[in-house]
């Protein structure tokens, strides 16, 4: 017998180890109440909804305070839907792929025409079909099940990392193309459990977390092992293959901090179709080949700003990791010389005090320039 032949043993091997191992207490997961819903029982899919988006490129653990943190300042999707994009970056801060925050945003006005103001909490004011959700921006099919079966109990397939994890090893596929991504999405929804699909993708969800991890799975204490193909004939580790890993490339990034005679600092907010659009930032850019760092903040705010800077002493310098890319900046203080600031790449430009930065949202490698800079100016904490 085949293990497509035994989806009833899996779902019922699975749950009983959900029983006594599951997360029940994430909190979107749960009443308004605190307490877990019923079989059947629908819930507001809006904090469900949140969190899904957090967790696309974010672990549970560092999601939980940014949710409840949003949940706070954000309690309703009209209340979302009519908040300054401004104050959702300075609330999605430290998360990074900030286009999440953008598309949420996006996604706020167009469900708030769908489910009505000050409904939100009702479920069945909401959508609860799958094409419904991954119209919206940033919804996958994974995405979308998730949410479905968390907030309605309805049986849609999920697909993330960790199912997809255990499904290439119960399979021993190596998920190397769109065959190997049809077949475990297939695998997905034969397995979906319909009595208690809300339990069921959670259960899988917290398997891949808990025991079947990507490295040293905790194959002995796994429900599934009977039915695993990858650790009956394999090693569970080489499932999924894994690409390899491509050196990321170091691109070198001058940054000029430009005071006036106020002590105020500049800043310039990113065009809102570029990378992170709608952070602020410290002006600067790429060093060219055979360019020095300091020619390179004095022609990218010639360029930037239409400034002509004198710069001065280095702050720091450090590396900041992307997925895709490792950037070394190197800060200097810069004295403005002559030129009126204007936004030539940005969208707007302000003076600050340096003591107002952090109620700005900057990404994350900006934020240990401003850190740097208030030991610099010896500025306490009771001016912060």
């Amino acid at each position: 017998m085949g293990i497509f032949d035994s989806p009833q043993d899996i779902q019922n091997s699975l749950l009983e180890w959900f029983r006594e191992n599951g997360r029940y207490w994430i909190p979107w997961k749960l009443k308004k109440d605190g307490s877990v819903p019923r079989s059947g029982e629908s819930i507001s899919p809006y904090g469900i909804w949140i969190a899904e988006v957090m967790l696309q490129q974010t672990q549970l653990k560092v999601v939980i305070p940014y949710w409840k943190k949003w949940m706070k300042c954000f309690p309703t999707l009209s209340y979302l839907a009519e908040a300054d994009l401004e104050n959702l970056l300075m609330i999605w801060q430290g998360l990074g792929y900030y286009s999440r925050a953008k598309r949420i945003h996006q996604s706020s006005k167009i469900l708030v025409e769908f489910v009505g103001k000050n409904r939100d909490q009702d479920p069945d004011s909401w959508p609860n079909q799958i094409d419904k959700w991954m119209s919206l921006p940033g919804i996958g099919r994974s995405t979308a099940g998730s949410i479905i079966s968390s907030a309605f109990d309805l049986p849609t397939p999920i697909l993330d990392g960790n199912v997809k994890r255990i499904l290439s090893r119960l399979l021993a596929i190596e998920r190397k193309s769109i065959r190997d991504e049809r077949k475990l999405w297939e695998f997905s929804s034969l397995l979906i459990e319909r009595q208690s699909p809300r339990d069921f993708n959670q259960a899988l969800m917290d398997l891949g977390a808990i025991i079947c991890t990507p490295k040293n799975p905790s194959c002995s204490s796994c429900p599934l092992q009977n039915f695993c193909v990858a650790y009956t004939k394999y090693d569970p580790e080489d499932f999924p293959k894994k690409e390899m890993t491509k050196i990321k490339p170091l691109q070198e990034i001058g940054i000029g901090l430009v005071f006036n005679q106020k002590g105020e600092l500049l800043i310039d907010q990113r065009l809102e179709n570029s990378s992170m659009g709608g952070m602020w930032e410290f002006p600067g850019g790429k060093k060219i080949p055979n360019e020095s760092i300091v020619k390179t903040i004095e022609r990218e705010l010639k360029e930037e700003l239409g400034i002509v800077v004198n710069v001065g002493e280095k702050l720091l310098s450090f590396e900041h990791a992307y997925t895709h890319k490792r950037l070394n900046f190197t800060v200097h203080i810069c004295a403005w010389i002559s030129g009126q600031p204007k936004p030539l790449a940005s969208q707007k430009l302000l003076w600050v005090s340096p003591d107002k930065l952090f109620d700005f949202p900057f990404p994350a490698a900006n934020t240990k320039i401003i850190s740097e800079l208030h030991k610099h100016l010896c500025i306490g904490n009771k001016n912060l």
